[in-house]
């Protein structure tokens, strides 16, 4: 059967010619008689799958030699501890922006291993919209200052990160990484769990400015010390090599499209045309403030949520998978990363139209 149009948040629908390669590789990688799955990952095959992985993300993002790269597992969510364990003492405030449920994890892992400033928060308006800088209520001497970029399940996302001066910025990036440009060293860290743009489930990417590594506090697990893991090349332990493997034809893949300025073209243009669907009807809502909405996780409600069911049945009918909200704010949820091809939003699009035109 022809392949679905895959909305789902994450794991995440994949390029189609990745998959081929993939495919085409499982058995037999380059003439070695085994699959990547199969092989060391202390080999000379798999060090250069690593090698040039890194190579590829450095270079579509410029990425700096100012920079750690790491290939790190945990999700994101394990980056909530391992960034505090990093940059900040027992006694130390770190600064937190409450924009979602990503950022709630985020804080209260926090708030364990450190003393924890909400510095703004979004929470009294359902998390609609990114309290503006202006606003925030930071502290003076602060480790760092951590954002999430974008909050997969509320569709809320920074289009412009706040300049922090001399602390550092922290963000999660997990939705957005290499959706658009951006500029690396604005940053002190960034982290990305990779099952959105980057590739499949079991690789997290962080970004670390080498000045904070190599800091972690005194009886942190080696495995949690960013220091250890950039010493060690990201192969600290052994690596998940398949996904690490995949995510280096995803960035392969990445550059063919014309790199992150192309693909952001794309990406603001399918986004575009979703939000104007749904904000020249009355049948849909979109909840989230204009000057925040994700270009990467499209929120929705009907007028009627009694027709959810009958929405989501009709929309599978049609190919279109996963489109249900999570289960904390309920509505729909249309997630269009790097590889959801222009003509799945366009198909959503005309389905949308036609359930509207039935049901109203």
């Amino acid at each position: 059967m022809p392949r679905a149009y895959n909305f789902s948040p994450g794991p995440a629908t994949l390029p189609e010619p990745v998959l081929e390669r993939a495919r085409a590789e499982m058995l037999d990688y380059r003439g070695r008689g085994l699959s990547v799955m199969e092989m060391s990952h202390r080999s000379p095959e798999f060090v250069e799958i690593a090698e040039r992985a890194e190579a590829d993300f450095r270079e579509l993002l410029d990425v700096s030699d100012d920079y750690a790269v790491l290939f790190l597992q945990g999700g994101a969510t394990l980056q909530f501890a391992m960034v505090p364990i990093n940059l900040a003492d027992e006694d130390s405030v770190v600064d937190y922006v409450h924009t979602g449920l990503w950022g709630t994890k985020a804080i209260a892992e926090a708030r364990r291993l450190c003393r924890v400033n909400v510095a703004a928060s979004s929470e009294e308006d359902n998390f609609n919209h990114v309290p503006p800088p202006e606003t925030w209520r930071l502290s003076p001497g602060s480790a760092y200052v951590h954002i999430t970029g974008n909050e997969t399940i509320g569709g809320v996302e920074f289009h412009e990160y706040p300049d922090t001066g001399d602390t550092p910025l922290v963000a999660d990036l997990s939705s957005t990484l290499l959706s658009r440009p951006l500029t690396v060293d604005r940053f002190g860290l960034i982290y990305a769990s990779a099952q959105k743009n980057l590739g499949p489930a079991g690789i997290t990417v962080v970004v670390a400015r080498k000045d904070l590594i190599g800091r972690a506090r005194p009886n942190t697990p080696t495995t949690l010390d960013y220091g250890a893991h950039a010493a060690a090349d990201s192969m600290l332990n052994t690596p998940s090599t398949y996904a690490w493997y995949l995510t280096g034809l995803v960035l392969q893949w990445l550059r063919e499209q014309g790199g992150v300025s192309a693909i952001a073209e794309v990406n603001e243009r399918k986004a575009s045309k979703l939000y104007a669907a749904l904000d020249g009807s009355n049948f849909y809502r979109c909840p989230v403030a204009k000057r925040n909405r994700s270009w990467m996780n499209v929120a929705f409600t009907l007028a009627d949520e009694a027709l959810d069911e009958a929405f989501l049945r009709a929309a599978e009918a049609r190919g279109l998978l996963n489109l249900k909200g999570h289960r904390s704010v309920g509505g729909m949820r249309a997630s269009i990363y790097n590889a959801m091809p222009e003509e799945g939003v366009d198909a959503l699009i005309d389905f949308m139209a036609a359930f509207e035109a039935e049901n109203r």
